[in-house]
């Protein structure tokens, strides 16, 4: 199986398809899914862009129109999370993930799938923490607050997303794990972008709650985009978080000093 994965979309869907026609071309391969890590913009006509959080000089329909009109159809089936630059307005209808449009589809606020035996999980939105304890209370038309409100995490997601059980293989998020830039090439990242340096000094540069869910749920692969920077890094886990179940798939034979690898490409 083959997976692409993009970062910020930013409703340039032609182009994405585009490369990814090219590059089956060139290697002689099939993608068979796209996993796209938010901002993907499924602006569907002008209205949709009074609902999203970006200057006026961005606000561009793109090309997501054409898949939802049906004048084109994605070539590869489309995953994709919400980021803090969407329509809003059409992803708040979809709370719990949907269609939206033919092949293309929507991990909802928190999600997860299974497509041909791997496990995909997905949290939409970036943190905020003094929304992170509120409930989703916006609705359109939304106000200057709200339009940015909508997207922000909410505790809700995450405590979802904890009561999963079993192996989580890929999880998607828009913004970085907090911390996550302790098991990279920090001094690369910081060369790309100096400015990260305090937050990455004091510990805040990422989420809070991706963290919290990185640590819990341990998956195989980490997915973030956001702050448009390439960024690979290799966490380690103790086997003893990893619970009952991947205990007896191991045999039993462990001991408290095995790990399992998480990679994560940002």
């Amino acid at each position: 199986m083959k997976i692409a994965i993009e970062g910020c979309c930013h409703g340039e869907l032609d182009k994405i398809y585009e490369t990814i026609e090219y590059i089956q071309e060139r290697d002689n391969i099939k993608v068979d899914l796209l996993l796209c890590c938010g901002d993907f913009q499924a602006v569907r006509n002008r209205s949709d862009l009074k609902c999203m959080a970006v200057p006026l000089k961005y606000q561009k329909l793109n090309t997501f129109y054409k898949y939802y009109s049906g004048e084109k159809e994605a070539p590869v089936l489309t995953l994709f999370i919400g980021g803090n630059h969407e329509a809003s307005n059409y992803l708040a209808e979809l709370p719990y993930g949907g269609w939206v449009a033919p092949k293309i589809y929507y991990l909802g606020y928190a999600g997860v799938v299974n497509f041909g035996g791997v496990r995909i999980a997905g949290l939409s939105g970036i943190y905020k923490g003094h929304d992170y304890l509120k409930g989703h209370f916006e609705k359109p038309p939304y106000g200057e607050d709200t339009k940015r409100s909508v997207y922000h995490i909410r505790n809700l997601e995450v405590f979802r997303l904890k009561q999963l059980s079993g192996d989580v293989d890929i999880m998607l998020s828009h913004d970085w794990p907090r911390g996550i830039y302790n098991h990279g090439n920090t001094n690369e990242l910081l060369r790309y972008k100096p400015f990260f340096r305090d937050e990455v000094e004091a510990n805040k540069l990422g989420s809070r709650p991706a963290e919290d869910l990185m640590n819990h749920l341990q998956p195989k692969y980490w997915f973030s985009a956001h702050l448009h920077v390439k960024f690979a890094a290799m966490v380690e886990y103790q086997v003893r978080n990893l619970g009952l179940d991947w205990l007896r798939r191991q045999g039993g034979n462990f001991s408290s000093s095995d790990i399992v690898r998480c990679s994560l490409y940002l």
